[in-house]
């Protein structure tokens, strides 16, 4: 057992140094030791661990005069019986003891000084190396006196975020210890570190941590432009496991399911997304066997993180993996999905060099057959939908028994997942040709135009997400031409309206507003959501935006309806100046063009029939809510959304008093998600369980910036006034302010009309918001990082279209 550790610390006190002590410090520092100053430090036995630090328990003494060494050398030992180390063991759960060693170095009067981890020592992420620096001495960094520059190395290059510094910590001349001075203006917002100094840091990193065999903490001091190493220790990152690396990113799925999003539409996304994808990759030709042994890679495509759907990029990088080209079609997949930055697989998925060119062999051959067959097999899809609507279209589900309704609901599963087969086919197509198609424009082009591949696709005409602007204007232009029913649209609350438009005098008016639910019914905010109220349900939600067009004056054809030809007459005079004299590839350029419109169109187009098929799912849902409710076992139709697809299948006569428990659960886990700030945009984790550490930004507290950069979308240069917006159903008009969210889905098209531009902080170039806004010829900027924190409501701003940029007027 320990001693007493007072009695310790008196044993230390009456110690006297031997005279061999301070003649082998004179032998090993050199004749002028005696005129140097010295850094005196501990090292204790379990110090600097791979689960314990120790970090700041012990003393160490810095600028200590040649004639103090032995009595910092003592007091170091003193500290290995204070309380706050004593109080560090217990909690931890270490054997108390109080052996230990003290190194002296020589003291550097250093430039700037750091920490360099060889890992995120927070989120334990192995694909990223951060630097910590200040300038002068690391005390101000290690005490946390000072603001500190951070530099992070990823695969895609180094992030910087400089810190204001006002101070730096130097030696004290001809004293002990260290004194704070102020920092020259020219210094204070300006990196301490070169590009180059980070680099040699990060190669270092690398060396040291195959030299221990894991990632390490690293201390340094540069000194005339030469970096010295003080120190090396593991780091001691919870998050260090042996569970695989995960990057979640929901840059794009956040458009198909916007905010929070419920167990049950979860569940069956995730059941569809499984399925779906490896009926695709099968027709790519990869084996059954594969496809079976893999099959975890398939079911964790998505995550549900707080509430709100994220892809989980591991597992659909290793997904594209499976198939040969996988160098290529990463880069065309992160275009599509919008995923701003590359990760790279830790584990080896790709096919072995013969096994990838016999497979590429056959799945050219493929690809050609399907390429060459996809327009009759879009047709057959469609054909087979719509004979299947239809036939579900005419079911009573009020009338049916819950175990009848879920046998509908296994048929029409059926028919989504293994006919889903001409979307898929077409969805890879679009990510190729886009790719092709933004390759050959940057080729061809100068620098400055490299967005017009964008601005080619403008005006296609045969994009049925912008046909509800045309019938809403249609049916607008009708209420402008009858005088009582412009009054009634203009004073009467929407349910009163919709009451008297039953009038026989509206009964054109009201055959108009009927074909429009009966075409877009579906088409929603968050049509996606199982558990969002469509037009078709509530038809109050379409009255509300006739009269907002109504009363804003939005009427007959659209006004900016020229804009997207002549973006695309632009575009196409461009690029034939560029091609006049260079024949073939003016031939492969059209080709490709030819291709991208009509699989780009597609997409959107067979985004639709989606639609129409989750409408009727949601229809089914909603019975069986209704049905629970009539019967007493949930009070709420709604509360059907906090079961899983699972449970909901698996419903018996009696309802199981174990699933009312799980709504409840639920229900209150749901309404804390909606308190919370939202996750960031992108995080990783090791395995599927993590903490709020990991998902939640750490960029919120960063100043917010003058300049914001993102993807334009569609041209056009202005100023305007900001008008953030969260749901479109609570803004049913802009009256031309500058339209300001998170991101979009397809239920937004009745709102954009009434917006001189669209800013989305989410989306891709193939992302709703950019299609639309193309089509209308609406100014759009997607995928801006810092928006939402950026600006907010009265800011006034100027957007460039072309090129991205986003300026703040008011700051």
């Amino acid at each position: 057992m320990a001693e007493d550790p007072e009695e310790a610390r008196k044993r230390i006190s009456d110690i006297s140094f031997p005279e061999y002590i301070s003649e082998q410090l004179l032998a090993f520092f050199g004749a002028d030791a005696s005129a140097k100053f010295y850094a005196v430090r501990s090292s204790a036995i379990d110090e600097d661990g791979k689960e314990h630090s120790f970090a700041g328990q012990f003393d160490t003494f810095l600028n200590v005069p040649y004639g103090h060494i032995v009595q910092r050398i003592k007091d170091i030992w003193l500290s290995a019986a204070n309380e706050r180390v004593l109080t560090y063991r217990k909690t931890h759960g270490l054997t108390i003891q109080y052996g230990i060693a003290v190194i002296i170095q020589e003291m550097l009067v250093p430039e700037v000084s750091g920490v360099a981890f060889g890992m995120d020592p927070v989120s334990g992420n192995t694909e990223t190396k951060v630097i910590n620096a200040v300038y002068g001495a690391g005390e101000g960094l290690v005490s946390g006196a000072l603001n500190a520059d951070t530099f992070i190395i990823t695969p895609g290059g180094i992030e910087k975020r400089i810190a204001h510094k006002t101070h730096a910590y130097y030696p004290v001349p001809y004293g002990e210890g260290l004194s704070s001075m102020e920092l020259s203006a020219g210094m204070q917002d300006v990196a301490c570190l070169t590009n180059e100094q980070i680099h040699s840091l990060g190669n270092t990193l690398n060396t040291l941590e195959k030299l221990f065999g894991g990632a390490q903490d690293v201390e340094f001091a540069i000194v005339k432009n030469t970096i010295w190493y003080l120190q090396s220790r593991p780091v001691t990152a919870a998050a260090q496991t042996s569970e695989e690396y995960i990057l979640w990113d929901n840059s794009n799925i956040v458009e198909s399911y916007p905010g929070i999003t419920t167990p049950l539409t979860f569940s069956f996304i995730k059941k569809m997304y499984a399925a779906v994808y490896e009926n695709f990759v099968a027709l790519l030709g990869v084996s059954p066997r594969q496809i079976k042994k893999y099959r975890y890679v398939f079911e964790n495509t998505l995550g549900l993180v707080r509430g709100r759907v994220y892809y989980n990029l591991l597992s659909w990088y290793k997904m594209l993996a499976m198939v040969p080209g996988y160098s290529i079609n990463a880069g065309f997949m992160e275009n599509m999905m919008g995923v701003k930055e590359r990760f790279t697989l830790r584990e080896d998925f790709r096919l072995s060099k013969q096994t990838a060119w016999l497979r590429t062999l056959w799945i050219i051959c493929k690809l050609f057959w399907l390429h060459f067959r996809l327009p009759a097999l879009r047709r057959s899809f469609n054909k087979h939908l719509e004979k299947t609507m239809l036939e579900y279209k005419d079911l009573h589900f009020e009338e049916m028994g819950i175990p009848e309704i879920i046998q509908k609901y296994l048929t029409f599963e059926y028919t989504l997942v293994e006919k889903w087969k001409a979307p898929l086919i077409n969805d890879f197509f679009a990510m190729i040709w886009f790719g092709l198609l933004q390759k050959q424009t940057d080729s061809i082009l100068p620098q400055g135009q490299q967005n017009i591949h964008n601005d080619l696709l403008c005006n296609s005409k045969d994009i049925i997400s912008v046909e509800p602007v045309h019938m809403i204007m249609h049916i607008v232009e009708m209420i402008y031409n009858d005088p009582e029913a412009h009054t009634l649209f203009i004073t009467e609350e929407a349910e009163i309206l919709w009451g008297k438009l039953q009038s026989p005098h509206f009964i054109e008016l009201q055959n108009a507003i009927h074909a429009y639910i009966a075409t877009f019914g579906e088409r929603c905010i968050g049509e996606l959501k199982l558990e969002s109220e469509s037009i078709t349900q509530n038809p109050l939600l379409l009255i509300t935006t006739l009269q907002a067009y109504t009363k804003q004056g939005l009427r007959g054809s659209f006004a900016r309806q020229h804009i997207e030809q002549n973006v695309r007459e632009h575009a196409e005079q461009s690029m034939r100046r560029a091609l006049r004299k260079k024949p073939l590839k003016r031939l492969l350029f059209h080709y490709t063009l030819r291709n991208a419109r009509t699989m780009v169109s597609n997409r959107e187009n067979l985004r639709f029939e989606r639609t129409k098929g989750f409408g009727m799912v949601r229809k089914m849902f909603f019975a069986i809510g209704k049905k629970l409710q009539s019967t007493g076992a949930i009070s709420d139709v709604k509360d059907v959304f906090y079961l899983t697809l699972d449970e909901v299948l698996h419903l018996h006569a009696e309802f199981d008093s174990a699933l009312q428990k799980n709504i409840a659960a639920r229900k209150a886990a749901f309404e804390a998600y909606h308190l919370q700030p939202a996750p960031k945009e992108r995080f990783y984790t090791y395995g599927q369980h993590f903490t709020d550490a990991f998902i939640y930004s750490d960029d919120k507290i960063e100043k917010a910036k003058n300049t914001l950069q993102g993807i334009g979308c569609c041209p056009g240069e202005l100023e305007g006034t900001v008008r953030v917006v969260s749901n479109p159903y609570a803004e049913t008009h802009l009256q031309g302010d500058i339209l300001v969210t998170t991101s979009t889905d397809p239920g937004w098209i009745t709102l954009f009309p009434t917006a001189s531009a669209i800013l989305v902080e989410r989306g891709s170039l193939l992302s709703h918001s950019a299609i639309v806004s193309r089509e209308l010829g609406i100014p759009c900027i997607v995928g801006i990082s810092g928006l939402l924190r950026s600006v907010k409501t009265g800011d006034r701003i100027y957007m460039n279209g072309s090129t991205g940029e986003v300026k703040l007027l008011n700051t």
